[in-house]
């Protein structure tokens, strides 16, 4: 496992100053087009929580879709997607919640989940975890949150300590 995770991190280009300066952005476009990688990133997740009975994928806008499609495909369960508003074409229920210049919002299909349905959520990176706590919020209003999986994490800005405590989470890449 640690070599795969080596990998995945040598794949995640570095970009300094941006989206502004002083930020050094991790990209995972170099990682997503090395079929080996992406693969290999996949595989990692669903290593994790292939013993979880899990009814449903629910992937954060819009890079949690590119890994929780495959994630579902590969556990053999349906895949949610997490939006922001005025995207889902149906009626939806959301959630407000708090960045750090204003206040941001996201919504799933208010028929996409049930009472007892167990749900996976995914997403490629947390950071300060306002959005990752706003899904895992959203989604618990109706079904269980079963776990949650990042690709990246950046430690030091301590999302994970915005997330519930009885709730899995794994980060393959921490930074």
């Amino acid at each position: 496992m640690q070599e795969n995770i080596q990998k995945i991190r040598s794949m995640i280009r570095e970009i300094p100053n941006f989206p502004k300066d002083g930020i050094l952005f991790r990209d995972i476009t170099t990682a997503l087009k090395d079929a080996d990688t992406l693969k290999l990133t996949v595989d990692e997740i669903y290593e994790a929580f292939k013993d979880e009975k899990i009814d449903y994928i629910a992937g954060i806008e819009s890079r949690g879709f590119i890994y929780g499609m495959p994630l579902a495909y590969k556990l053999g369960c349906g895949f949610i997607p997490v939006r922001k508003p005025n995207k889902l074409p149906a009626e939806t229920i959301s959630i407000e919640y708090e960045l750090e210049y204003g206040t941001d919002k996201i919504e799933i299909h208010k028929d996409a989940l049930k009472a007892g349905d167990r749900v996976l959520i995914v997403d490629d990176l947390l950071a300060t975890g306002g959005t990752a706590a706003a899904a895992c919020s959203l989604v618990s209003q109706v079904a269980s949150v079963v776990g949650m999986a990042f690709v990246i994490e950046l430690v030091d800005l301590k999302g994970k300590d915005k997330l519930p405590n009885d709730v899995k989470v794994v980060s393959l890449v921490k930074y």
